[in-house]
């Protein structure tokens, strides 16, 4: 079991920054199909048509949405490939499933290769527009997001897009304070990356992109690895090299922060957020280097370095054309096991001069040390046995409540978060697994009765916590035996295998990569999946935490659908959502009451309103007033949080260090705990004031 389930992150596909090799150059020569490409074309394709959850059948239809996924794939912004090169390939729209079975590549290939072409052109192009005069003056807009947008129809259209698309590179720069002259030299050198980029490409490269173009019509999370993906897989798992600790993807030409390791540099310096943007990266004192345009590979190695020493980068939030460009330091260091354990705390508060204590379980990931545990060490690091002590650590301060706080937490072991369910219950099922086969699994609660902590408990949740969070969550829910705040979960409720295709023998050299494919689905005790839905809180926390939704499950065009199987017995462990009426007014009494939640509200509209921006201004002036409206948007609103927490106001968004505020959704948190805590006690409520310590 412990095999098959693995240790699932919402994103184990991407590149994880801990010290990754890249292959080298392969150049354009190495550009024709391998045998061992055409062999595991034709195992990819029966393990995924005969063993994926989803019973999809490899036939004309799903070659239609691998014909437009392929094209996607190599050109999501529609920046390249002209509606004309589609219809060139037209015919093959319904073959391409007769292709792989019998394992011939010779479409995706010559795709490719056109692919390329049209890349030079572009980079051509660019590089004779930047030879001519920069003045933009247009009163046009662009779109933000070119992934709907048709192919444009003649070279004339492609020609308009690019001139549009390169204005608008030379507004943000100029909007950056970039020298006229470095504008130029960086925008040549970007689009001359371009080309480059191809050059590096081998033909494990190009056979990945296309056999994922099928995987993940199955779901997001099935994705065919090449030899070298699947060696920075095995390390992204190992968490144990140098880096900074961040799982990165590509969007387009930019590399996006698509998930944060727990105990990582990047994850305590606190700045680096998911939905950010590499643009730039220096190495210590020296010059910046633009990485738009970048393959993903090259960045990493660029970010990549010893321990001790630093990366400087470059981040843009998010993608609109008023995000705020600044510069972020990341000691690089080392990302060991302890540095994602749970760590305990008390919150203080005060109601009517008598003082309650709220513990909180702070749980990065849930880990455990296979390797010490199966050489027998009794001690081995595992998220029930250090939660386990830090229960008994708070209980002997006397703590009136406990909040488990998983925000960010994107899953691991599944024994351990089956077994962590079992501190705070006596017996009993904790999730259901159902496999393609239809056969099922109930995973038990099996310690014997223990109950370390039989007091008033929330779990907080946000739009990142995933797969094994949402199996303790959704537990503790079914069991009612506490409350779950904050926002609906990410989504996750599949199960994968990882299957080495060098099983079968398909080439000599061991280089055949690997498949990551969906087998299973996760199901809650009550029969529902957490897949697509994952948890929803007991008492939303939305308006004071970031809208995830373009970034979870239910943003993915292939995701598995939820459903649900018959339940399992159980017996509940306590009634506390009777107190949700009460609960639930005293929260938003607390949120009206409260200048400084009011103000992060505030504040998380403003970036939504920012993310939401379909259309980019061509127009300076234009461009350059919205600018400093969203920029003044988001100062007024820091400063109003500021001052409700008694500080002084800052003329810029740099001035402060964010990640030592204090933490007010954790606080309102601890609050609801409190009151859930005094209810169950038959006790009148007062008013409180909270200082986390």
């Amino acid at each position: 079991m412990r095999e098959r389930i693995g240790m699932v992150y919402a994103r184990l596909a991407l590149i994880c920054l801990l010290g990754l090799a890249t292959a080298g150059a392969a150049g354009a020569q190495d550009i024709a199909p391998k045998p061992r490409h055409s062999a595991s074309a034709r195992i990819v394709a029966e393990l995924l048509s005969h063993y994926h959850y989803r019973d999809l059948a490899i036939d004309d239809a799903l070659s239609r949405e691998a014909f437009d996924a392929y094209f996607d794939a190599l050109d999501p912004q529609r920046y390249y490939f002209l509606a004309s090169d589609i219809q060139r390939f037209a015919d093959q729209r319904t073959k391409l499933d007769d292709q792989l079975l019998a394992g011939k590549l010779q479409t995706p290939w010559e795709i490719f290769r056109l692919y390329r072409k049209r890349v030079e052109e572009r980079a051509d192009y660019a590089q004779n527009l930047l030879d001519g005069d920069l003045d933009v003056k247009d009163d046009e807009s662009v779109a933000a997001d070119r992934s709907n947008a048709p192919w444009p129809s003649d070279e004339a259209a492609m020609n308009d897009v690019w001139r549009k698309r390169i204005e608008n590179d030379v507004l943000s720069l100029r909007l950056s304070g970039t020298s006229e002259q470095d504008i130029r030299k960086d925008l040549k050198q970007r689009y001359a990356q371009l080309a480059r980029n191809l050059e590096q490409y081998n033909a494990d490269d190009i056979f990945e992109i296309y056999m994922n173009a099928w995987a993940e019509l199955y779901d997001p999370h099935t994705n065919y690895l090449s030899p070298r993906t699947r060696e920075n897989f095995d390390i992204n798992m190992s968490l144990s090299l140098q880096g900074i600790g961040a799982l990165l993807k590509s969007e387009g030409e930019y590399t996006e922060v698509a998930e944060l390791v727990p105990g990582g540099p990047a994850a305590k310096e606190g700045e680096l957020q998911p939905g950010d943007r590499i643009v730039g990266v220096a190495q210590g004192d020296k010059d910046m280097v633009s990485v738009v345009g970048w393959r993903l590979p090259d960045v990493v190695e660029l970010i990549r370095g010893p321990k001790a020493s630093v990366v400087r980068l470059k981040v843009q939030s998010g993608s609109s054309s008023t995000a705020r460009r600044h510069v972020i330091s990341i000691t690089r260091n080392e990302i060991v096991l302890k540095d994602r354990a749970a760590q305990s705390r008390v919150v203080d508060l005060e109601e009517d001069g008598q003082e309650k204590h709220i513990g909180v379980i702070d749980l990065p990931s849930f880990y455990h040390d296979f390797k010490a545990d199966d050489g027998g060490d009794k001690t081995a690091k595992s998220t029930t046995r250090d939660v386990a002590r830090l229960l008994d650590k708070l209980k002997s301060k006397h703590v009136d409540g406990l909040v488990v706080d998983l925000r960010g937490n994107a899953g691991g072991s599944l024994l351990e978060a089956t077994k962590l369910v079992g501190l705070f219950v006596k017996s009993g099922p904790v999730v259901q697994i159902r496999y393609s086969d239809g056969k099922r699994d109930v995973l038990d609660d099996d310690d014997g009765g223990r109950l370390e902590y039989k007091g008033p408990l929330t779990v907080l949740v946000d739009g990142f916590s995933a797969s094994a969070s949402e199996i303790f969550a959704a537990a503790i829910q079914d069991y009612h035996r506490g409350l779950i705040v904050g926002h609906q979960t990410y989504g996750k409720g599949s199960v994968q295998d990882l299957i080495d295709l060098n099983r079968y023998r398909l080439s000599s050299d061991h280089q055949a990569g690997s498949l990551k494919f969906t087998r299973a689905k996760y199901y809650r005790i009550t029969g529902g999946s957490t897949q697509l839905r994952g948890v929803t809180p007991d008492i939303s926390l939305g308006k004071l935490l970031p809208d995830p939704s373009d970034m979870t499950e239910r943003s993915e065009p292939h995701a598995l659908p939820w459903d649900e199987i018959r339940s399992v017995s159980f017996k509940t462990a306590g009634h506390p959502q009777r107190y949700l009426p009460t609960l639930i007014r005293r929260h938003k009494q607390r949120v009206a009451s409260s200048g400084a939640l009011q103000a992060l509200e505030h504040e998380l509209q403003v970036l939504q309103s920012e993310r939401d921006q379909k259309t980019v201004s061509l127009n300076l002036a234009k461009r350059k007033a919205e600018q400093q409206r969203v920029e003044q948007a988001r100062l007024n609103a820091l400063n109003h949080r500021l001052k409700a927490l008694g500080r002084h106001p800052v003329d810029n968004l740099d001035a402060v260090d964010r990640a030592k505020l204090p933490d007010l959704v954790l606080g309102e948190a601890a609050h609801i705990t409190a009151d859930l805590g005094a209810l169950e006690h038959g006790k009148t409520l007062g008013t409180r004031t909270a200082n986390a310590r």
